[in-house]
């Protein structure tokens, strides 16, 4: 007998806890247990909120990492300085290389990577003594990535 009460005031001090920890009003055992459970739903959704909103904050600074995409042709000593930033995929390298090639421009120092993006940075130098704008080659450049 002495150990069915000292389970009973076990039990009433655990349900006495759980009141305590959702606010719970009732005194029945099943009022208290629905209270848990309606408990731990709500915090549930809210859990989900908060992954929601932190992967949602992750996609923005990503994006804000990004630099800005496009053509940027520069005229240097030795030749332009051509820098070349766009979503990756496709061949794009292939074409804008294509595009050096038709315009007469050599390729004499390249750097390429695509990681998150194709970002390249080239120094080109005209093969021939041709009057080569800044303007033409960006244009001729981005057309060549638009076609992909």
């Amino acid at each position: 007998m002495v150990v069915r009460l000292e389970r009973r005031a076990a039990m009433h001090d655990k349900r006495h806890h759980l009141r305590t920890l959702t606010c719970s009003k009732s005194v029945k055992r099943k009022n208290v247990t629905m209270d848990d459970l309606l408990c731990i739903y709500k915090l549930k959704l809210k859990l989900e909120a908060v992954k929601r909103e932190l992967s949602n904050l992750i996609a923005i600074k990503r994006e804000l990492q990004l630099p800005k995409k496009g053509v940027e042709v520069e005229k240097g000593e030795k030749g332009f300085l051509v820098r070349v930033i766009c979503e990756k995929g496709g061949d794009k390298l292939v074409s804008i290389l294509e595009v050096f090639e038709e315009m007469g421009l050599t390729v004499s120092h390249a750097r390429v990577s695509c990681n998150l993006y194709l970002s390249m940075e080239a120094i080109v130098v005209a093969e021939e003594e041709r009057a080569l704008h800044v303007k033409s080659i960006a244009h001729a450049i981005t057309k060549a990535i638009e076609r992909q």
